[in-house]
């Protein structure tokens, strides 16, 4: 684990800002999102299918392997793709021929990311591969994707992508799950948040979680409490606390279709990899009654 520690990258803190200047944090946002030459400390681009395997829950591994050639994975906020290229690059490089490689046993994988960060190892792999095998999609954020334009998927993952950056965190989850195929799991992560544990406290003194949720009445929620509260879904947490920071791991299960995800406000947020982000639980409208109609 203390390996696992040092290629954690350093995380770069939000600064909070004062009231009115949520539009210069978001300018600031998008100035993380296009840096290319020098990418600001803790936003990397380039993380590989072991650092996935160890980060995410056990259940990813089995599930990827698990996953044949009907099957799909979307990988959400993945950068140069390298946790993809890895799927694919120690068979596909071997080969070195002008033909597609049949991966008959892989799944195929989607990458999406708001820039493109694609390579050169990308494009090569993609044309020793059958087409469409793997798939790559940047320019904007997942809620503005349709089904038919992605599709259905298997497995999900998001290391420190788009859920850790939202700004929409409930509309993230609905776009999510309705991606995910039944029974498929969406894995993610979040760093420094008040974990379901509760034995761990804000990792930078005198600053908050990086992800606060607030019910209506002003008390906390836990991330994992709200995730657990979405309906027809099956969800573990759980406490990396010896990585610095600590990170809290998620694997998202879809058991149902009927799927309806507890609406959040942003009511904060201040640039950073990720950002310091807090959300607050919107009450459901009660329902308007349905007038009676006299059927004599």
């Amino acid at each position: 684990m203390l390996v696992l520690q040092t290629l954690w990258p350093a995380h770069v803190h939000a600064q909070q800002g004062p009231e009115g200047t949520a539009k210069s944090e978001f300018a600031k946002q998008a100035e993380i999102y296009q840096s290319r030459d020098k990418a600001p400390e803790g936003y990397v681009v380039d993380r590989s299918l072991a650092f996935y395997t160890s980060a995410l829950p056990a259940g990813f591994e089995r599930s990827l392997t698990g996953l044949g050639a009907n099957h799909r994975w979307l990988d959400i906020g993945a950068g140069m793709g390298q946790a993809i290229l890895d799927y694919y690059t120690p068979e596909s490089r071997a080969q070195r021929t002008e033909q597609p490689v049949q991966h008959n046993g892989k799944a195929r994988a989607v990458a999406l990311s708001i820039e493109d960060r694609r390579t050169s190892l990308w494009h090569q792999t993609a044309a020793t591969l059958e087409a469409d095998k793997i798939r790559y999609f940047f320019g904007k954020p997942l809620r503005s994707y349709t089904l038919t334009e992605l599709g259905k998927f298997e497995v999900i993952t998001d290391l420190l992508g788009g859920f850790s950056y939202t700004g929409d965190l409930s509309r993230f989850m609905e776009k999510t799950l309705d991606f995910l195929q039944l029974n498929g799991s969406f894995y993610t992560i979040l760093q420094d948040i008040d974990s379901e544990a509760g034995s761990n406290r804000p990792y930078y003194p005198g600053s908050p979680y990086l992800t606060e949720i607030d019910k209506a009445d002003g008390a906390k929620l836990k991330v994992c409490s709200w995730l657990k509260s979405i309906s027809c879904v099956k969800v573990t947490c759980e406490l990396k606390a010896e990585w610095k920071p600590p990170v809290e791991i998620y694997q998202i299960q879809k058991v149902c279709d009927d799927v309806v995800v507890p609406a959040l406000m942003q009511t904060h947020f201040a640039a950073g990899t990720p950002p310091e982000r807090r959300f607050q639980l919107l009450t459901p409208k009660p329902a308007t009654p349905q007038p009676l109609t006299n059927t004599r």
